[in-house]
């Protein structure tokens, strides 16, 4: 049965919940506050990775987060502030960062990057959004140094028995990979399993399709109350308009917080702020990599090269921090001597908020207080690779079919 369905959020995952929803029927209305051309879902490294099987809630994190506070330029931020949120949060990442739960979501980790691979796969022969780029070179975690070796061997290790396809290379099998480009790396450790794509080709592509069949988009648009009974919700009033919808999808990254707010439900989430530069010239860069001792990543994508990184934790704002945008400079150069990053490239650079769940895992599922709500957000630096897999199965949630992976580590109303 058709339901008529609004869904808060025009990001990766909002959209992509839009696409399989319409698929399956149903009447989709997608609410976003802004324009759908800047954020997360296009400021990001357009990674498809199942080989980043380890959560950002891992051994000694905090410790590092710490260790880093009164260094504004260091690869994870967390700003010094008063802020009961964050400080929940901090404790709920905190208790989340063990061996035992770390090991228990590398299996789960891998298999949603797995089925979001097998759907943007399916998106692109369907030809609905006709053609974008959809790579498989792998990426290439790069290293420097023998502490940054032996952390990576590890998890290539776990990904290698998972049945991931990954490789080890040392310095002249890196140069026969990547000759067009001087590389100052020992080694890497290549996740042939990966993929990438180009952001702001893909998102525009998808918005254009879904208003072709009928998908409603409201656009520059804020959700301002939500209206319940006891058990449903029964309206949303934004600064447009007012909507009853059947069923609600909260992907509103990391604003779902405050949202959810709204509605009595306390959703543990903070936002990981994350910056792009854009290089539109050849850089002999044809691989994605990762350059591990700069904590940052490289991707080749459809007209330039994109450096993205770091992770600040300094609430929801986009102000730009010079620091942060100099370090990834610095990163680059220290991995690419031969490649200069030019001050018009550095001035345009962008930044996107990520929402950061404690555990580092998404929240995917359905509400336990609302009978019609159902949550999808959280992903922390996997928002990108895992948008689709998240569509398809709150499609599914929706429709009560029976899921295409076991989502039990998702639930929304977990307890940290």
């Amino acid at each position: 049965m058709a339901k008529n369905i609004v869904i808060i959020g025009g990001g990766i995952v909002g959209l992509s919940s839009a696409y399989f929803l319409h698929k399956a029927g149903h009447q989709v209305t997608v609410i976003d506050k802004s324009d759908i051309t800047s954020g997360a879902s296009f400021v990001n490294a357009g990674y498809i990775t199942p080989s980043h099987i380890i959560p950002l809630a891992s051994p000694g994190k905090i410790a590092q987060g710490i260790k880093w506070m009164f260094n504004s330029a260091s690869p994870f931020y967390m700003k010094p502030r008063w802020d009961v949120d964050f400080f929940k949060w901090s404790w709920y990442f905190h208790k989340s960062s063990t061996k035992e739960k770390v090991e228990k979501a590398i299996p789960v980790i891998k298999d949603i990057n797995l089925l979001s691979f097998d759907l943007f796969k399916a998106m692109k022969a369907s030809g609905d959004l006709g053609e974008f780029q959809l790579e498989r070179k792998g990426l290439l975690m790069l290293y420097q140094t023998q502490k940054s070796f032996d952390h990576e061997i590890d998890v290539a290790k776990k990904a290698s028995f998972l049945g991931l396809e990954v490789k080890e290379l040392n310095k002249e099998e890196l140069t026969k990979l990547q000759p067009k480009v001087l590389v100052n790396a020992e080694g890497a450790i290549h996740y042939e399993c990966d993929g990438h794509t180009t952001p702001t080709e893909f998102m525009p592509k998808l918005v254009t399709y879904l208003k072709s069949v009928g998908v409603i988009i409201k656009t520059n648009e804020e959700v301002i109350d939500v209206a319940f009974t006891d058990t449903k919700i029964t309206s949303i009033k934004t600064t447009k308009a007012q909507y009853k919808p059947d069923e609600v999808v909260m992907a509103a990254g990391s604003w779902s917080g405050k949202l959810s707010k709204k509605l009595h439900i306390s959703l543990p989430l903070q936002a990981g702020k994350g910056y792009r530069i854009n290089v539109e010239r050849d850089t002999g860069i044809t691989i994605p990599s990762i350059l591990m001792e700069s904590s940052m990543a490289v991707t080749p994508m459809q007209g330039f090269t994109r450096f993205a990184g770091t992770m600040e934790f300094s609430g929801i704002n986009t102000i730009v921090r010079r620091e942060r945008v100099a370090a990834i400079v610095n990163g680059a150069k220290r991995f690419y001597p031969e490649l200069d990053i030019l001050p018009n490239e550095i001035d345009a650079v962008q930044t996107g908020l990520r929402p950061v769940s404690p555990d580092g895992l998404p929240y995917i599922g359905r509400s336990k207080d609302l009978t019609n709500l159902t949550f999808a957000t959280g992903h922390a630096m996997m928002g990108w690779s895992l948008g689709p897999a998240t569509g398809k199965l709150v499609s599914e949630l929706i429709d009560a079919q029976k899921t295409s992976m076991d989502i039990s580590a998702f639930n929304p109303n977990r307890k940290f």
